[in-house]
């Protein structure tokens, strides 16, 4: 038997050599690095702060009191530490559930659009809600859900009463995560649009030639072409459960509604930034990156088992 001729594996450049080549995408992507870097990395230390009797006026490096795990047992006898947990994940988990899959079936809706400028037309009006202060997005879905708002003015319409949606706990997760699909469906949708817009269309004639109708093309060539963006989109939602958006929950919550509404993010902010408990407070922000932490390898883990597809 003749043999047959190997290939010669190329070889792999040095590390210098491919910072050389790629330099220009390294220069863009510095301003971003240095920036995560001051902003991220360098506060880290402040982390020793959950393991003392900090003193603002001598600093970390005082003559504090080293107390090991105190704070982070104190956290762990909170009376309200089960509500926190409760409210925090299920936030997180909702939004997940509906949040982040609104972003893919509009891309996808989009993408069968055919005419163009009605197509431009209605991705610059999804994207406009991104752009708005979340101060102002919070100041309009109050009016909206006023008793005397909008809403209520349907209601009232169609017979029914007026319900004070503001001030009801069990309506408190449902207007956030409307408020969030609403303000981050278009912008969300841009990473997935551009994944579509990779699709040969070819393949979208060839399978209209074979009988596709428009669902089947959407199941059988949009949906393979931003499997693998959706996975890693995923994989990093998944590690923002513990992390709901404190800020849009610190404008729209009130004490009626602590019940569904109070998550560690506002409880820190009241409890560190208002009641000036910086060690506490810090244990609390040290446990919940840790367990976000812990929920990013994991999704990225099991993501690599079922659909090879990861970080790293």
């Amino acid at each position: 038997m003749a043999r047959q001729n190997k290939k010669p594996v190329p070889k792999q450049k040095s590390f210098w050599k491919r910072c050389v080549k790629y330099r220009s995408l390294i220069l863009m992507s510095l301003p971003g690095l240095i920036a995560v870097f001051i902003f991220s990395y360098i506060p880290m230390y402040g982390i020793l702060i959950a393991f003392q009797d900090y003193n603002p006026v001598e600093g970390m490096f005082g003559h504090n009191n080293w107390v090991g795990f105190k704070y982070f047992k104190q956290f762990l006898q909170n009376p309200y530490l089960f509500r926190l947990i409760r409210n925090t994940l299920l936030l997180g988990i909702y939004t997940l559930l509906w949040s982040f899959p609104a972003p893919i079936i509009f891309a996808l809706l989009m993408d069968q659009l055919t005419n163009a400028k009605f197509k431009k037309t209605v991705q610059s009006i999804s994207y406009l809600p991104y752009f708005i202060s979340t101060v102002v997005i919070v100041g309009l879905v109050k009016d909206f859900c006023s008793v005397d708002g909008v809403i209520n003015g349907i209601r009232e319409f169609f017979g029914l009463n007026a319900v004070s949606f503001m001030t009801d706990p069990k309506y408190f997760r449902t207007i956030f995560i409307a408020s969030n699909i609403w303000q981050g469906l278009g912008w969300g949708a841009i990473v997935y649009l551009a994944a579509l817009s990779g699709v040969d269309p070819q393949l979208h004639e060839a399978a209209t030639l074979d009988g596709a109708n428009r669902w089947q093309r959407i199941r059988y060539v949009s949906w393979p072409a931003i499997v693998p963006t959706t996975t890693i989109m995923l994989i990093l939602e998944s590690g923002k459960i513990i992390s709901s958006d404190f800020t849009k929950v610190l404008l729209l919550y009130n004490e009626s509604t602590y019940e569904t509404a109070d998550i560690i993010g506002t409880y820190v902010y009241r409890e560190g930034i208002l009641g000036g408990k910086f060690e506490y407070t810090t244990a609390i922000g040290l446990l919940t990156s840790l367990f976000s932490f812990i929920l990013l390898i994991t999704a990225n883990f099991l993501s690599k088992k079922i659909s090879e597809n990861s970080l790293w």
